[in-house]
């Protein structure tokens, strides 16, 4: 499967470059399962679940704590690394991001906490990092990872 995954964002990479989007905003977002902001996140899923009880389910799968030493440590934030909701409540909360770079007219492709968008000048990817550095820390309370997003060549960066 990854290697289908890969192999459509390469496709993906060539079929921009032909349509001159030769830069790439290349967005890590830092520890993301481990740090999403539980309200943020609940606000999410009960835009789209009224079920109390299930909200009740997942509210209680996010405070699922972990065993260290002996010792039970409440988790206050981020979801179950390698649980089986993880991904689908990170889709939920990163839906905004979509429809944000949707409404801003953006080219992009995002798997997981992984995101690439196109644009045709270095300029524009330098300010759509910022912009976007900012719209994520503020709308969605996650921070990016400066040591691994980049304004690059397409051909220069991987992505996934």
């Amino acid at each position: 499967q990854s290697g289908y995954v890969y192999r459509v964002c390469r496709a993906w990479h060539r079929a921009n470059e032909v349509k001159g989007y030769r830069w790439v905003v290349d967005i890590d977002l830092e520890k993301f399962f481990d740090r999403v902001n539980h309200d943020r996140l609940m606000s999410e899923v009960r835009k789209r679940v009224s079920d109390w009880q299930v909200l009740r389910v997942v509210r209680r799968y996010l405070r699922s704590g972990v065993l260290v030493d002996d010792a039970f440590h409440e988790r206050l934030e981020g979801t179950p690394q390698g649980g089986p909701l993880s991904p689908f409540l990170a889709n939920l909360l990163l839906d905004e991001l979509d429809r944000e770079l949707e409404r801003r007219g953006h080219r992009f492709v995002r798997y997981a906490d992984d995101c690439n968008i196109y644009v045709r000048s270095r300029r524009s990817a330098e300010r759509v990092l910022r912009s976007l550095t900012r719209f994520l820390s503020m709308r969605l309370r996650l921070k990016v990872n400066e040591s691994k997003s980049a304004v690059g060549r397409p051909w220069e960066r991987t992505f996934v």
